[in-house]
């Protein structure tokens, strides 16, 4: 089995977290965009009913559509103040999203260092050993080299 098995098997899961953690990152993001987007569109349109009726009271007032202007401006100010809340609650949606994935893609990097740390280790570790072997080849070699030529020499005597 390889030894960086396990490691690699917990950065496949802690990818998949983070690959996760991005989508809902990006749903926060999108949420927040439109929330944020229908607030601007009911300002929008506020400012532009409270323009076109103030002209129309200069040069007419009855007092029930006055009445009536009055409350439809009251239910779209309550309706523009709760969409800004809707808005300002995705935005800490989307921060805390943000957040989440920041901690993901810490642990992925982790992860990887320690993956690169190990992998360096078990070079070593590797190349350790076999520079035992060549020693130890080349000590035998050497001292059966040494013996050969001890041999002959006590032969030639």
């Amino acid at each position: 089995m390889n030894p960086l098995q396990p490691l690699l098997a917990l950065l496949a899961q802690t990818e998949r977290e983070r690959d996760a953690a991005w989508g809902h990152a990006q749903q926060a993001a999108q949420a927040q965009q439109t929330a944020a987007a229908q607030a601007e569109q009911l300002l929008t349109y506020r400012r532009e009913y409270e323009q076109r009726w103030g002209t129309q009271f200069k040069s007419e007032g009855r007092m029930e559509l006055v009445l009536c202007y009055r409350g439809f401006i009251d239910r779209l100010t309550q309706a523009v103040d709760q969409q800004q809340r809707v808005a300002q609650h995705a935005t800490g949606q989307m921060e805390r999203a943000r957040e989440v994935l920041r901690d993901h893609e810490i642990r992925v990097a982790s992860v990887r260092k320690l993956i690169e740390r190990r992998s360096h280790e078990l070079r070593l570790s590797a190349d350790r050993a076999e520079q035992k072997q060549t020693d130890e080849f080349g000590a035998r070699t050497a001292w059966n080299h040494h013996g050969l030529i001890g041999s002959g020499a006590a032969r030639a005597a």
